[in-house]
């Protein structure tokens, strides 16, 4: 991001238009999570999409989602609701795309989980974890969901994986593309290439550290912390 450059409903952060990019166009959008609600005006300014639900759980980001959706002049167009998780959608929105962006892949998990009834079926998930992809991919395998599309941008010195998938099941991932994601692990772009070889550094470290831990590490955390390298040296070879 250029200096000075300001993030609002217009520059999204490099991360934000990736996740823009997977919104079908004419969707009609949950963005669950939304914190200033950037996104979902963002889109709708672009008439990229018809309507919106900008749903965060917390006092001061759902004001701020507010406030940006009023600066904007979308009030009737995005509705900013106070609830938590899909909480936020009820039928008659007939929402096509859900957003969650920015959180643990087991809190995304744990989103979709509690309250899968909500879900139609029929929407396409876009959800960008800060880490625990593994889980979240089970979770999407085990609910018949295939993933059309995976992303991995480096942004602020930090991996951003972005998972786009859509209920077509059933499915069926090995381990080893739970852990890579099916998608990239075909790619195999110079990101995703270069986010398993800092990994793998850190696996070793790990590992090394455990093996001069002085009180023992439980025998199957460093069996599955050996597996994972085992993995990452096999994916890298």
């Amino acid at each position: 991001m250029k200096k000075g450059m300001r993030l609002n409903e217009q520059t999204l952060s490099m991360r934000l238009e990736r996740v823009a990019a997977q919104v079908p166009t004419g969707a009609r959008l949950a963005d669950i999570g939304s914190d200033h609600g950037y996104l979902p005006v963002a889109l709708m300014r672009r008439g990229a999409i018809t309507a919106a639900v900008a749903g965060e759980v917390a006092l001061t980001p759902f004001r701020s989602a507010e406030r940006t959706v009023r600066e904007n002049g979308l009030e009737q167009r995005i509705s900013v609701r106070l609830a938590a998780g899909l909480a936020a959608i009820r039928p008659e929105d007939r929402i096509t795309a859900i957003c969650i962006c920015g959180m643990g892949g087991e809190t995304i998990r744990d989103i979709l989980d509690l309250d899968k009834a909500r879900l139609s079926g029929q929407e396409r998930l876009i959800l960008q974890p800060n880490g625990g992809e593994q889980p979240l991919r089970r979770w999407l395998m085990e609910q018949g969901y295939r993933i059309l599309h995976e992303d991995l941008l480096r942004e602020n010195r930090f991996d951003y994986e972005i998972i786009v998938a859509e209920r077509d099941g059933p499915v069926a991932y090995t381990a080893e593309e739970l852990y890579f994601g099916p998608l990239q692990m075909r790619a195999r772009s110079p990101a995703f290439l270069l986010k398993w070889q800092r990994m793998l550094r850190l696996k070793q470290k790990t590992l090394a550290h455990f093996a001069r831990a002085r009180q023992a590490v439980p025998e199957e955390k460093t069996q599955e912390l050996a597996r994972q390298i085992r993995w990452i040296n096999e994916l890298l070879a």
